[in-house]
């Protein structure tokens, strides 16, 4: 059976998809964007939105029972590959131990044409 997650904590759905959904103890998340959740707004510049976004995803992830601590893969989008060093600079800061799996691909646009955006597959 399949649990829907959602969250205030994180951006809201953008359309017919849920934020999250766990099954049989796997959270998988939707694609997370860094809009503050309080007020819709988008941060200026990579590390900021990173920050933003990553920061979105934890607390999806803690709305599901886990946390960044049990995600084993991100897919992280970027709209400009220079960015990268940047975005790992934050990515490495949200993770403790040993690093999940993760993809990272340059795509050329995103939702509300925001600079990433990540999605999940954790643990509980």
């Amino acid at each position: 059976m399949k649990n829907v997650i959602s969250t205030d904590k994180a951006p809201a759905a953008i359309g017919p998809y849920s934020q999250a959904i766990e099954v049989n103890g796997i959270v998988y998340t939707s694609g997370v964007i860094p809009v503050v959740p309080e007020t819709g707004e988008i941060p200026e510049g990579s590390q900021a939105q990173a920050k933003q976004a990553f920061t979105n995803l934890s607390h999806l992830l803690e709305a599901a029972g886990t946390s960044m601590d049990n995600v084993v893969k991100t897919t992280v989008f970027i709209k400009e590959m220079n960015d990268f060093g940047a975005i790992n600079e934050v990515y490495a800061t949200f993770f403790n131990g040993a690093y999940p799996a993760r993809s990272c691909v340059e795509v050329a646009r995103l939702p509300k044409d925001v600079m990433l955006e990540v999605e999940a597959i954790a643990t509980k």
